[in-house]
């Protein structure tokens, strides 16, 4: 017998608070180290870490995770969700409010979510191939570059220096 419907909306919106704490620490440990704070970055990043097991606990217990087609499909489901319809939404409230500033990263952002729904696309369609594919992230506007990272990122512009590779 699986979890009530009321524990499932709790660990649905525990596992939002959760996943956001875990970005929120992880920025304040990098802004700690910036400032020569070593031992506060340290404790954020633990907790952290500490947010994450909470995450996928509360994933686990409402289901979240399916085989890796069935992942695959649904981020690409929910990438698709947020270039099509979430980010553009948001996009025209950041202009109608003057945001300018904002409203163009959110057209950076809703680029790069069209771009994972395809990578995530075409991982589906040769899962199993084992081919090894070398992934770099800008730094800036999230955009994932196949390959070798490029000079400058096609969607913001930043430089290649922005460009972490993820192992």
């Amino acid at each position: 017998m699986g979890i009530r419907e009321k524990t499932a909306n709790d660990l649905k919106d525990a596992f939002a608070g959760e996943s956001q704490a875990n970005r929120k620490y992880l920025a304040f440990a990098k802004k700690a180290d910036a400032e020569g704070y070593a031992q506060a970055a340290k404790l954020f990043r633990a907790a952290a870490e500490s947010e994450t097991v909470h995450a996928h606990k509360h994933l686990d217990f409402i289901g979240g995770v399916g085989d890796t087609q069935m992942n695959l499909a649904a981020a690409v489901d929910g990438e698709t969700y947020e270039y099509e319809k979430m980010y553009p939404q948001f996009m025209a409230d950041a202009d109608a409010a003057g945001d300018d500033d904002v409203a163009q990263y959110i057209k950076f952002v809703a680029q790069v979510e069209h771009e994972h729904a395809n990578l995530y696309q075409e991982i589906a369609d040769s899962l199993g191939n084992n081919d090894e594919i070398a992934y770099f992230v800008c730094g800036y506007c999230g955009h994932v570059h196949s390959g070798e990272a490029p000079d400058h990122c096609p969607v913001c512009g930043a430089p290649k220096t922005k460009f972490k590779e993820i192992l």
